[in-house]
């Protein structure tokens, strides 16, 4: 039987930090899929089909990853894919107490999908969707923060 775990987020833009998470959680899983989640309340720096794009673009080459969008509950896209588990990363404690939070509530709507919480290694702990935002915005090279290979 295949293991499949799910991926979410904005992913605005994905970075070497999520690239660490999804390498490890493919130590764990047959396949990762990778979910970018479309919030139609909020405006995110790139649009949907170039963060598809930059994931792709980061991952090419990995065996076992998928890439998606979806604009449902995570937990919902887990049950129309067929999946029981989530990953996710996390930086710090203060990342760890909100996915905590968000993992509880999901446990609560969909007792049969379990989130998996992995603190991303070391060297990418400082790295942020929002400063590679900040970055880009002011002109700067993002190269030290995006996985190789990625055009943003």
């Amino acid at each position: 039987m295949k293991r499949t775990a799910l991926f979410p987020g904005s992913f605005d833009p994905f970075t070497a930090g999520h690239l660490n998470i999804l390498k490890r959680a493919l130590t764990m899983f047959d396949e990762v899929v990778v979910a970018v989640g479309i919030n139609i309340d909020k405006r995110g720096f790139f649009d949907t089909d170039k963060k598809v794009d930059i994931i792709k673009q980061a991952t090419a080459g990995l065996e076992g990853v998928k890439v998606i969008s979806y604009t449902n509950l995570t937990v919902d896209t887990c049950h129309e894919l067929g999946i029981n588990h989530i990953v996710r990363g996390v930086r710090n404690m203060i990342d760890f107490e909100t996915e905590r939070s968000i993992a509880d509530a999901n446990r609560r709507i969909a007792p049969d999908i379990e989130t998996i919480i992995i603190p991303t290694a070391q060297e990418y702990a400082h790295i942020s969707s929002t400063a590679v935002r900040d970055i880009l915005k002011h002109g700067g090279d993002t190269s030290l923060f995006v996985p190789e290979g990625v055009t943003l």
